[in-house]
């Protein structure tokens, strides 16, 4: 009896020692993802879900510094050639064995994906000339164009299973289908779980959009297994219920808390936060090109956005400051580049952009356009941090300096796919550098589009400028750091002296929670499971 009562404390001990290994974690998300399927849309909710479930060949820290991820390292023949070793005993969730014929069929998969928002994900394989497979377990790029951050570029890439699809040998042969033999994934195969299958911590329970995520641990994951048998996310895009959830005990971690909630946050010892700087700058991108802009209405007929002149005036209407402070409860700096000062490829002393309405006003009036125009600005109300509120203002800033602005703010699921047809005239945008270095903007966003789309597939405002569009080619493809950084200021210059995107802020990273739980900011603003461990 004495033995079986002392197994019963022991029992108990134990169980009461890791209860964190069989909790669920309940984490509130301010921007919901708008599919599990990978490679649906480049969008940061999107694949900070992914990376739960999919591993990539390379990761980034929390830091953004490169690690080892399916691949223990790489190596560049100092021109087009990457070769890459991948890691050995990996098994997918469904019990099959990682191979380079995956990560074949994931590079194929990108540039065969019928369901896919915009370019995502294609901008990068787009610029392979030929992938070999050696062996098993090594894997070979020659891009057609030297890439020099082909590492970095491919830590934003999730790796799929070859066994989801009917197929023969997998080889990189898109013009005959990569061998694969039956019909390509779409968004709903991996909605539904069916295809949902990856070398990550978790692998998918239920999604249920609108409602919850449901995550469960990965037994096959190679990597140490996390604290959390389950996790659950809810989408709750109003801070206020995030918040009052979280104290109300209903979430155990909340993502971008308002800045002004901190005080309440900080003044309760259950709770504790983590701002992290963060590399995402928000930005309006303008309608350059079109003579008839949908949502502009000028007394002459014409598109007042083609004129430099409008373009700078609107800049300068803005009080980037009193944004940062009275708006972003001072949880943002005002951008007067597209990253961050000091950041490679950076202007290391931008000029900064005043507030001066009435040099505005000057502006309009030399333009043509002395009582200014109406226009509307399309923004999201569900993805960025007051992202409708921020637009809100900046519609105020115009109006007073003549410029009849309204906002039509809708929902992410709505505004991406609308944003991507060219729909608006004036576009908030957000976009976090995954690479580190100016290139990350400048090649997505401005460059006039190439014919395989590995640059300038985010060029919704028509912008073309020749002489940008051969200086940031030469940069993306310079291998020499001190030549790549110098072209990239120089791209940066040109952009900015356009005005055809304005920028506005950077962006902090905010996420709150329990106080017995330790939290690990990221600069990419990724909410992960991963990056939530006990605090004792």
């Amino acid at each position: 009896m004495r033995q079986r009562a002392l197994m019963t404390i022991l029992l108990g001990a134990s169980m009461l020692s890791a209860p964190a290994m069989a909790q669920t974690l309940r984490v509130a998300l301010a921007s919901e993802p708008t599919a599990v399927d990978p490679h649906y849309h480049d969008l940061t909710p999107n694949n900070a879900l992914a990376l739960h479930i999919f591993d990539h060949l390379v990761r980034q820290d929390e830091k953004q510094a490169l690690q080892p991820g399916l691949a223990t390292s790489w190596e560049n023949d100092g021109k087009n050639r990457w070769t890459f070793k991948l890691r050995q005993g990996v098994k997918f969730s469904n019990g099959q064995p990682f191979g380079a014929q995956d990560v074949v069929f994931t590079f194929c998969r990108t540039l065969k994906n019928e369901t896919k928002v915009s370019g995502s994900f294609a901008d990068i394989t787009g610029n392979f000339a030929k992938v070999e497979t050696p062996d098993a377990n090594t894997l070979v790029i020659e891009t057609k164009t030297p890439e020099p951050l082909l590492p970095t570029l491919l830590s934003g890439l999730p790796i799929l299973s070859a066994s989801i699809v009917q197929h023969g040998d997998i080889t990189y042969d898109v013009e005959k289908n990569c061998g694969v033999t039956g019909p390509w994934p779409t968004v709903n195969n991996f909605n539904d779980g069916s295809m949902a299958i990856g070398t990550g911590p978790y692998k998918l329970k239920s999604y249920v959009r609108g409602s919850a995520i449901e995550l469960e641990r990965n037994p096959n994951y190679w990597g140490e297994a996390e604290p959390w048998a389950s996790v659950r996310f809810l989408p709750v895009t109003n801070a206020g219920p995030r918040l009052a959830g979280l104290l109300a005990g209903d979430y155990d971690v909340i993502e971008s808390p308002a800045a002004r909630d901190l005080n309440r946050i900080k003044g309760d010892k259950r709770f504790a936060h983590v701002i992290t700087p963060s590399t995402r700058i928000i930005y309006f991108q303008l309608d350059v090109d079109r003579d008839d802009s949908p949502f502009v209405k000028a007394p002459d007929g014409k598109n007042p956005l083609k004129d430099a002149r409008v373009r700078k005036a609107m800049s300068l209407a803005i009080d980037r400051d009193a944004i940062a402070k009275r708006i972003m409860d001072g949880a943002a700096e005002p951008a007067y580049q597209f990253l961050p000062t000091g950041m490679f490829g950076t202007l290391a002393n931008p000029a900064k952009i005043p507030y001066d309405p009435t040099a505005a006003k000057k502006l309009l009036a030399e333009a043509g356009y002395p009582n200014g125009f109406q226009l509307t600005l399309s923004a999201t109300n569900d993805r960025y941090i007051n992202d409708s509120q921020i637009t809100q203002a900046v519609a105020q800033y115009l109006t007073q300096i003549g410029i009849k602005a309204e906002v039509d703010a809708m929902t992410r699921a709505i505004y991406f796919p609308r944003r991507a047809k060219k729909e608006f005239s004036v576009a908030l945008g957000g976009w976090g550098s995954n690479t580190g270095e100016a290139s990350s903007f400048l090649r997505q966003w401005p460059p006039t589009p190439n014919e395989d789309k590995t640059i300038g597939g985010s060029n919704y405002g028509g912008y073309k400028n020749d002489e940008y569009d051969k200086v940031i080619r030469a940069a993306i493809s310079t291998l020499d750091d001190k030549k790549r950084e110098e072209l990239l200021q120089q791209a940066m210059t040109i952009v900015l002296a356009d005005g055809a995107f304005i920028p506005l802020h950077f962006e902090s990273g905010i996420w709150a929670g329990k106080a017995d739980l330790k939290i690990t900011g990221r600069a990419d603003q990724f909410t992960l499971a991963m990056s939530v461990k006990p605090a004792k």
